[in-house]
């Protein structure tokens, strides 16, 4: 695995900052130079590019792009693959995803329509902006012949990206996949979200927000980043010695089918019914649920209300590394993905921050709070959704 995130950016120090009992969110003073903005908070990703990525390296990426191509380097690296063979053999594909490409790119092929002049508009201009952007740009890096699979579906992008990545692979058409999302910080993503009234407008107190699932949360807080993993066929790994961090067992996906910003609660359950399926486990097998936890007034009712009801109340510990990190949107399912395997793998799991009243419209849930838990758990389950009514869960086993 590997990640570039406002928790840190390695593996290692992204799980151990999870211990500090404190947000990455901070206020930012350029975003309240924006007139009709309501929020001026964000969760940033500090991340100085290596020496090694020359104008020739990132000639057609974007941040997001060079986030992608960061957690990847990594993530390959601690799989024993970066100088593999096997990438370049037909066997290795890339599903990878992020809400859209390089915003700076997007307003550059804009301006065309704008102000009827073709001026800043380049040769790599559409590759930095094009929605399936880190997916090529990982395929050209990396040499892989294999299949691409892009997963540009919201906030789902990164958890759909392993789901399908973990299909591709236990269906024999690829050996291993590199597997994530990515995203880069906009004001136009806040925008999106502060038109809809679901970002926070605790300007003044950032460490106390976002709020999931508590009565008093007010929306959510955006932040940027990206996390790969590499899946590889089991028997494959074991033979080459790898070190297996974890085992994906299921996976659901379906969509709602009724509402375009509004989740339904029954069909976010139905999809981890779906995965419980798949991994031929019943309910009392997971030892941990990560939420996906936006702190939108909607969203955590529908999400709280599906847990209840395919777990029971109260009994499984559940709780948002969103609380921490912000939403960072695209990336955020495998952000998630990657510390709920860091979690399941070392017997602690974060707590939700700012949790202090909770909601009781998000169901009687285990809600982890405090200083965190430490138990142990052989199976952890990992959800998101997105706009379009998208809904993903992925279930991971213990390596």
């Amino acid at each position: 695995m590997g990640i570039v995130s406002s928790l840190g950016n390695t593996i290692e120090s992204a799980y151990e900052r999870l211990k500090r009992p404190e947000n990455c969110v901070c206020v930012s003073g350029d975003l309240k130079t924006y007139k009709g903005l309501q929020t001026c908070l964000w969760a940033p990703t500090r991340f100085e590019r290596p020496a090694s990525y020359t104008r020739k390296v990132t000639r057609t990426m974007s941040p997001v792009s060079i986030f992608a191509l960061n957690a990847t380097e990594q993530a390959l690296a601690q799989a024993g693959l970066a100088d593999d063979p096997v990438l370049k053999g037909g066997r290795t594909g890339v599903a990878y995803g992020s809400c859209s490409g390089g915003v700076d790119a997007c307003a550059d092929f804009y301006t065309v329509v704008r102000d009827r002049e073709v001026k800043n508009v380049t040769s790599s201009t559409y590759i930095k902006m094009m929605p399936q952007t880190t997916t090529v740009n990982l395929s050209v890096h990396f040499g892989t012949t294999g299949r691409l699979l892009p997963t540009g579906t919201a906030c789902t992008s990164g958890s759909l990206a392993i789901g399908e990545a973990y299909e591709t692979i236990a269906t024999g058409r690829q050996d291993v996949m590199i597997a994530g999302g990515a995203e880069e910080f906009s004001v136009t993503q806040v925008a999106v979200f502060d038109t809809l009234f679901a970002t926070s407008r605790r300007n003044d107190e950032p460490a106390a927000t976002p709020r999931a699932f508590d009565v008093n949360r007010d929306g959510l807080v955006l932040g940027d980043g990206a996390a790969t993993l590499v899946l590889e066929e089991r028997d494959r790994a074991i033979a080459r010695g790898a070190k297996i961090l974890a085992e994906v067992v299921g996976f659901g996906t379906n969509t709602d089918g009724r509402h375009v910003t509004q989740p339904n609660s029954e069909t976010m359950s139905v999809a981890l019914r779906l995965a419980l399926e798949d991994a031929g486990l019943p309910p009392e097998a997971i030892g941990y649920v990560n939420a996906h936890g936006t702190a939108t007034e909607l969203g955590d009712i529908a999400e709280g209300t599906a847990t209840e009801r395919v777990f029971g109340a109260g009994k499984v510990p559940v709780s948002t590394i969103k609380s921490y990190t912000g939403h960072t949107l695209g990336a955020c399912g495998s952000i998630e993905a990657a510390m709920t395997i860091s979690m399941l793998n070392n017997d602690w799991y974060a707590p939700n921050l700012n949790l202090e009243d909770p909601d009781p419209r998000c169901g009687a849930n285990d809600y982890i709070t405090g200083g965190g838990r430490s138990f142990s758990a052989e199976y952890a389950m990992s959800d998101n959704f997105a706009f379009g009514g998208v809904n993903t869960s992925l279930i991971f086993k213990r390596g």
